[in-house]
């Protein structure tokens, strides 16, 4: 449990020292072609996840978890290079690249990090211990948004990436020692049932396109997530031209994305520390997945009647330190009752390419709204129906996962169940 924290902490930090970094340079390269730049990342998403699969199926978590993170960290030194010796528009290019990459990267590191939890925990583990697991990421976070909020100005952000490269190195250090200290039970298997971590998943590269396709039950969780990202585009798009035009200096941008995103992380971890477990337990899973949507909802229509900078951040941060907070680490309980092929396969697919189509579905609805005339307030009435849907579709995940765990310890204590 302690090397999960520390896992996702190292994780956390080297992604939120590099996201206001992205969000700065998806302003500069204008807001009106953030769909574009949305779209981009969608192709990326598709062109990525068949390789990832093939790592999956090919090669045993302790080798294709370090290749994908080792990847990455290149990437970042390769990147800090070229904002070293680029100018003009050719860094402005560089800058919607690195957007595209970056919403790439932190989908797959955080995705790879989940599945593997959902590999080593067993569901009632999970219940108790993944909220813990989640405050390692949220005080990753706050450091490293407090990094870049405070060098951000001193040493150039630039030089940020070569620290955020750093930190996923370590990152993938403690995953390396997280499998090795995996729970064996009494006959040296794994916690999970039958120890195949020394194994590949197997299977063909689109098996966890057709799983997630043709199971009612992931079929759930691909709509919740779909309205998850829709929605969040939608409050993006609201805070970035607000942003653009309250801000004239780059770095000035930068520091408020970096502050916004410190307040979000520091009200998480004191949400995680005295009351994710507490509401779980209370409240069960259907009800905690339910928190983010009735927050969109009411946050939709605060924004509707007073669409300012001071509403969208207010409804940014209890929106984004829900889903830390509450939805996440339930979110990912879902899928502890799934085979291990789902588990990277399926799982890898829906946290990354349904993400971003859910994040492109939005910025083309975004677009189409507003060249139709809707203005903030406007846009913001047609999103809360859209989270009303979300909120259902929550409670009926929650249930179903409820019952999928009932009957799996039912076969277990049967006699034929051993």
């Amino acid at each position: 449990m302690l090397w999960a924290a520390l896992y996702y902490f190292l994780l956390f930090a080297a992604y939120f020292i590099i996201r206001p970094i992205r969000d700065e340079m998806g302003v500069a390269g204008g807001v009106r072609n953030l769909s574009w730049l949305f779209l981009g990342t969608l192709v990326g998403m598709l062109l990525i996840h068949p390789l990832f699969t093939a790592l999956v199926s090919r090669l045993p978590r302790r080798l294709f978890i370090p290749l994908a993170y080792t990847f990455f960290a290149v990437n970042l030194v390769a990147f800090w290079y070229a904002f070293q010796t680029l100018s003009g528009t050719s860094e402005i290019w560089a800058g919607r690249v690195f957007f595209i990459w970056t919403s790439v990267f932190n989908l797959f590191v955080v995705s790879i990090f989940w599945s593997l939890m959902a590999d080593l925990f067993r569901p009632e583990q999970a219940k108790r211990l993944f909220g813990f697991v989640a405050i390692g990421g949220t005080v990753g976070a706050v450091v490293g948004s407090s990094v870049t909020a405070f060098f951000a100005e001193r040493i150039t952000p630039n030089n940020l990436l070569l620290v955020s490269a750093s930190l996923l190195g370590l990152a993938m250090l403690a995953a390396h020692r997280l499998m090795r200290t995996a729970p064996r039970s009494e006959d040296g298997s794994a916690a999970v049932v039958g120890d195949t971590s020394n194994q590949p998943v197997g299977g063909g590269i689109f098996d966890g396109i057709r799983t997630a396709l043709s199971s009612p039950y992931l079929l759930g969780i691909v709509g919740y997530m779909l309205l998850y990202t829709i929605t969040g585009t939608f409050l993006y798009f609201q805070q970035a031209e607000i942003v653009e035009a309250g801000f004239t200096e780059r770095a000035a941008r930068t520091v408020f994305f970096a502050r916004v995103d410190l307040v979000v992380n520091s009200l998480t971890a004191i949400i995680q520390i005295f009351f994710t477990g507490r509401i779980v337990r209370r409240i069960g899973i259907a009800l905690s997945l339910a928190v983010l949507p009735l927050i969109c909802i009411f946050g939709f229509v605060a924004v509707g009647l007073a669409p300012t900078l001071m509403t969208i951040a207010v409804v940014q941060v209890l929106r984004r330190s829900g889903n830390y907070a509450v939805s996440r680490p339930c979110r990912e309980m879902l899928y502890t009752v799934l085979p291990r092929d789902a588990k990277y396969k399926a799982k890898n697919f829906i946290d990354t390419f349904v993400y971003r189509f859910g994040d492109q579905t939005g910025a083309w609805s975004y677009d189409g709204l507003v060249r139709l005339g809707f203005g903030a307030a406007a846009i913001s009435m047609v999103a809360a129906p859209l989270a009303a849907v979300w909120l259902l579709i929550a409670l009926w995940l929650g249930r179903r996962q409820v019952a999928m765990v009932t009957a799996s310890s039912t076969r277990q204590t049967t006699p034929d169940g051993g």
